[in-house]
């Protein structure tokens, strides 16, 4: 017996769908909050000193923490290629825009101290705020729009059409979603500048995390509600083969009403998805508020979890419906690699995701502890 075979087609594409999901959380529960600190740096720092403190906070970490974004994009690439290929062409502008505030973020924290110059400072220090502000925006706004499905197509050859324009991407809708993207990360920025620091910075940071909880919370019930009132889901409407071949227009697909809350009715339970968004965010408002310090961070992460997976389990088995030609539309039963290439990526994964995950907590553990003005004003130290 070939070894990939001890795990069939069909579960192989459901265990990557899990994955995928598990490392788009992953970034966003770890450098999520590096995009919050570089979004709050103009406002919970009040000097130059204040400043440093906050940048420090992330500084050591914020390389390792991005790195769950590159295996999410790595994953993307090479295990679901038409996935890959739809949203790295359709979204290319969006992707650039990203990119280009990504790039900030480095140049921001070598270069902020180079010169002795307030001016110069604060330039950078702006140039942080968009390198947090953009990709957390775009993503959101990405979301919003595979909610609602992408203008593309597949012809008869599989060669992809897409259909859409940049400015097509910002929709209300999609617009609403990237402003919950950015107030989450805010909330949870700010939950790791509570644990991180002392002193004011920890209290302005406490203040601005509440209002960021607050407007979470109304901007997820507001996006669950529209949804469910103004925006059509996709199901299919075929027989589908779980381990059948990579093609999506073998099957036949239906937009209707309420599609998106099909799998709770079905499973009752996936409303724990959901139900950890507004619970946690509600939590993380009340430990803040309270002054608790690790707290709010464990909480931010589970509204940030219950937040994002409740997208992944109301639109299985699809991840990008076509709004222009429902057939076209990718689903985890039709749109994978081949089963070798899916089975080598668990082993390989298998390895290699625990020993990230354990240099991770190693990192974390190492530098664990706050920081504050004397660290950074000491000229024996690292600090940015």
């Amino acid at each position: 017996m070939i070894l990939s075979e001890l795990i069939d087609y069909g579960t192989l594409r459901l265990i990557w769908w899990v994955l995928l999901g598990v490392l788009l959380i992953g970034f966003a529960a770890l450098d999520g909050f590096d995009l919050g600190v570089g979004m709050l740096l103009p406002f919970v720092g009040r000097n130059d000193i204040e400043r440093r403190v906050v940048i420090n906070t992330i500084g050591p970490v914020w390389e390792g923490n991005q790195v769950w974004l590159i295996l999410g994009g790595g994953a993307i690439f090479a295990a679901w290629p038409p996935l890959y290929a739809v949203s790295f062409s359709g979204f290319y502008l969006a992707m650039f825009l990203i990119l280009a505030a990504l790039i900030l973020r480095p140049v921001g924290f070598k270069y902020r101290s180079k010169r002795d110059s307030m001016r110069w400072r604060s330039g950078w220090d702006w140039a942080l705020f968009t390198g947090g502000f953009v990709p957390a925006l775009i993503f959101g706004v990405a979301v919003g729009n595979v909610l609602q499905g992408v203008p593309f197509r597949f012809a008869e050859d599989m060669g992809i059409f897409y259909e859409g324009s940049f400015f097509g991407l910002l929709n209300p809708f999609a617009l609403l979603c990237g402003l919950l993207s950015v107030s989450m990360l805010v909330m949870h920025g700010s939950a790791w500048l509570a644990l991180k620091t002392d002193g004011k910075i920890s209290w302005r940071a406490r203040d601005y995390g509440s209002v960021a909880a607050l407007i979470t919370l109304v901007l997820y019930v507001a996006a669950g509600a529209i949804l469910w009132a103004y925006i059509s889901g996709y199901r299919i409407t075929s027989a589908i083969d779980p381990a059948g071949p990579s093609n999506p227009l073998l099957k036949t697909v239906v937009a209707e009403s309420g599609a998106w809350f099909a799998n709770y009715a079905a499973h009752p339970w996936l409303l724990v998805a959901p139900a950890l968004g507004i619970i946690g965010t509600i939590a993380t408002f009340l430990a803040l508020r309270s002054g608790a310090e690790i707290l709010p961070l464990l909480t931010g992460k589970l509204a940030i979890f219950g937040i994002i997976s409740s997208v992944g389990v109301s639109m299985f088995p699809f991840i990008l419906p076509s709004s222009i030609d429902a057939k076209s539309s990718l689903t985890v039963w039709d749109s994978s690699s081949s089963h070798l290439t899916l089975f080598i990526m668990l082993v390989v994964t298998v390895i290699f995701l625990p020993i990230i995950v354990a240099y991770t907590s190693w990192v974390y553990h190492v530098l664990w502890g706050k920081v504050d003005a004397a660290q950074v004003t000491d000229k024996s130290s690292h600090s940015y």
